[in-house]
């Protein structure tokens, strides 16, 4: 007979979850963050609070799993031409950011007393930040897709690839005697580039014809367990090759960030990646050990602030030797001065090679995971009591704060203010928010009410009344900042309907598979109504000339329903006039009955070419 379930594990689980449960919104609610809050519960019901739980490392090992769906769904915003663009970023900037970092945390290392190769590898750990914790916080701030977030996800993958070389590195300056049963480093090498090609191989011929077939299949729950298996089969394989997990589910997102299932993928995978990334938090809490803190407390309490000083100053001033602003810097530094979970690995890798003990490992430990409890609170901090002079002003300027509009408008310039004039016309109620002061100002001379507010902020998008709108218009003409909000306002607020003004057919049809509710080209109907009009002028009857266009609109319609079916903004090609009849031959919006002539009535003169429209 089988063993029965050993009822304190479901007890543990559900303490476990019920720490979090309390301590998010408790922590949320004062102002601290989720993070802190995680940090928080584990740290209360760990083997150093109330000993819950005995081997918190068990939990970090397999709670990490939230780290690699968090950059699974990170790679599936970025398609590959958009990560190309980044290279200078990923290997420029995120290399001199590391050597100066390097450079400056092994120079304290040596000043707080610690010999060379543990100064060396305390540096080596401490300068790989908390991709768990920066992403997170960009995430609540909706910042992920911002240049200024750009970069830092940029740093962070160069970070996940520097841990190879690191590992490497560790094995060459081990004092141990090499195992003549181990494959050499060339062997190494090759089965890790073996991995990488094997994933981008099945990335680009597999993927996306095994969710084409499961799609057909009509199965939810196969369709979830199969960007499960995506997800964790990239991790894994990434692993075996010597790889880091993350890049590997970083890798398949990218993969898949073109495909017709990516928004499919990314909602099976969202709730999953919420619960493990808050117990990878849970467990980096339990993990502090407090006996440590105690015994070494003098060597930690100066190297916690001295470490994150050093590395915060380094990348402070290597983003503005790179040119950004003062405010960019400073955020960036406030971020990412913490150390990260890849330096639990390399430590560990370090013990293993012998060129630290277990005692120094447990300290090198105690100072990374006190360094990233530490992170949300010095960014708390730094978001109250730091410099705010690249802020605009807002004399005169109301800030948006607990709006309940039925329709909540998003940019107030000369698109958003012809479309609030059919809702102003029937007394709807709508809440306005833009950042440009100049317009609010202007407009409130008009009649107005705008509010300041940036609709890419999440924080922002609450108090303007996104929990409570009917319905939100996106008028904005930034057609990235469109997307980010399309991809806030879809997570927080299913209720409302979304309405988002399009820059050109190809972003017409991203919008429609990221499912929003009505959208429209911002010089569509402007075109129709103007080609309406040089119809008339050339002597066309206006009754004529109205039939022709509502007819383009019909056909245009037409065209689209044919993109969307194909996601190809190529496959309504053959639907466009042209003037000049090269092959493959256009099929016409409206047939021509014969040979166009010249209206001043000369003698025709041969056609010149002309794009098509």
């Amino acid at each position: 007979m089988a063993a029965e379930a050993d009822p304190s594990q479901l007890i543990r689980a559900v303490a476990l979850l019920g720490a979090a449960v309390v301590a998010v919104p408790l922590f949320r609610r004062l102002g601290l963050g989720s993070v802190l809050g995680y940090l928080a519960a584990g740290l209360v019901i760990g083997p150093f609070g109330l000993g819950w739980f005995a081997h918190p490392q068990a939990i970090l090992h397999f709670a990490e799993l939230g780290v690699v769906m968090f950059l699974f769904v990170v790679g599936l915003e970025m398609r590959p031409s958009h990560l190309w663009s980044l290279r200078r970023q990923i290997f420029g900037l995120g290399a001199l950011q590391m050597a100066a970092c390097t450079l400056a945390l092994t120079g304290v290392a040596l000043a707080l007393g610690l010999a060379p190769t543990v100064a060396f590898i305390a540096a080596a750990g401490f300068v790989l930040t908390s991709t768990a914790i920066v992403m997170q916080l960009l995430g609540e701030r909706g910042d992920i897709a911002l240049p200024r977030g750009q970069r830092m996800v940029s740093i962070l993958l160069f970070e996940d690839l520097l841990i190879v070389p690191l590992l490497a590195l560790v094995a060459f300056m081990s004092p141990a005697p090499v195992d003549p049963d181990a494959p050499s480093r060339l062997v190494s090498v090759g089965i890790a580039v073996a991995s990488l090609v094997a994933l981008i191989v099945a990335g680009l011929y597999l993927l996306n014809p095994l969710f084409r077939i499961l799609a057909a299949a009509k199965a939810r729950e196969v369709m979830t367990a199969a960007a499960l298996l995506v997800v964790l089969g990239a991790a894994v394989l990434m692993e075996m090759g010597g790889l880091s997990m993350a890049m590997g589910a970083f890798l398949a997102g990218v993969l898949l960030s073109e495909s017709t299932f990516r928004h499919q993928i990314e909602a099976d995978i969202e709730p999953f990646r919420g619960i493990l990334l808050g117990l990878f938090f849970v467990a980096v809490g339990m993990s502090l050990d407090l006996a440590v803190v105690r015994e070494n407390w003098h060597l930690i309490a100066l190297a916690v602030p001295a470490m994150m000083l050093a590395k915060g100053a380094c990348i402070y001033l290597v983003a503005r030797l790179l040119r950004s602003s003062h405010g960019d810097a400073l955020d960036r530094a406030t971020l990412m001065a913490q150390g990260g979970e890849f330096a639990f690995v390399l430590y560990a890798a370090a013990e293993a090679a012998r060129l630290i003990d277990a005692p120094v490992n447990d300290t090198l430990t105690a100072i990374v995971v006190l360094s990233m409890v530490l992170t949300p609170l010095v960014v708390l901090a730094m978001r109250r009591l730091g410099p705010r002079s690249e802020a605009p002003s807002l004399d005169g300027v109301e800030q948006v704060d607990g709006q309940t509009g039925s329709v909540l408008i998003i940019g107030f310039g000369r698109f958003g203010q012809v479309m609030s004039q059919s809702l102003l016309a029937r007394d709807v109620d709508v809440t306005i928010i833009d950042t440009d002061i100049e317009m609010i100002t202007s407009a409130a001379e008009f009649g107005f009410k705008v509010y300041y507010g940036d609709g890419r902020r999440l924080d922002v998008l609450h108090a303007a009344g996104g929990d409570s709108a009917r319905a939100i218009a996106v008028c904005i003409d930034d057609r990235a900042a469109a997307d980010l909000i399309v991809e806030l306002a879809q997570h927080q607020f299913p209720q409302a309907k979304l309405l988002v003004r399009s820059f050109d057919r190809e972003h017409s049809l991203k919008l429609v598979n990221a499912g929003v509710d009505f959208q429209i080209r911002e010089t569509f109907e402007s075109a129709v109504a103007f080609g309406e009009a040089a119809l008339r002028a050339v002597g066309i009857d206006a009754d004529e000339a109205a039939r022709i266009a509502e007819q383009v609109r019909r056909l245009d319609a037409e065209r689209f329903e044919l993109e969307t079916a194909s996601n190809d903004v190529r496959a309504g090609i053959p639907k466009l006039l042209n003037n000049t009849g090269n092959v493959p031959k256009p099929t016409p919006f409206t047939p021509p009955r014969r040979e166009g002539q010249r209206l001043d009535g000369e003698a025709d003169v041969p056609d010149q070419p002309s794009s098509a429209a």
